[in-house]
């Protein structure tokens, strides 16, 4: 079983798909690391030598930021902007969208379920 990054890949799926289950990778990631590494996309991940999976375990902690590290990066960047207060930081204090959605209708995502103001009047 091919593991990289702390990732077990499944071993079903083409290496080009595998690959975009590590967090930080997507199909265009994937295509090109594979491109890179000489390996090709459409052999299944159960197929790749130990040959094969050290060059792209190699490949991929060169040139791209994965998993843990791009995900404390990703909220540290969060954070930052949260502390210095600007407007993007302030959405994402309060739980909106961030990137200009309107909030009138829809924005379920962000806002989460909604709360009830009074009781129904029956009559």
């Amino acid at each position: 079983m091919a593991r990289i990054n702390g990732v077990d890949l499944p071993r079903e799926k083409r290496t080009e798909i595998a690959l975009t289950y590590l967090y930080g990778i997507g199909r265009t990631s994937a295509k090109q690391i594979c491109e890179a590494c000489g390996i090709d996309p459409a052999i299944k991940s159960k197929d790749l030598s130990e040959d094969d999976v050290t060059r792209l375990r190699d490949y991929i902690h060169e040139h791209h930021i994965t998993e843990g590290d791009l995900r404390r990066e990703v909220r540290q960047n969060t954070a930052r902007l949260m502390e210095i207060g600007c407007y993007r930081g302030l959405r994402h204090r309060k739980g909106l969208p961030v990137h200009g959605q309107r909030t009138h209708t829809n924005a379920r995502t962000r806002k989460g379920k909604r709360r009830q103001i009074g009781a129904r009047k029956r009559g």
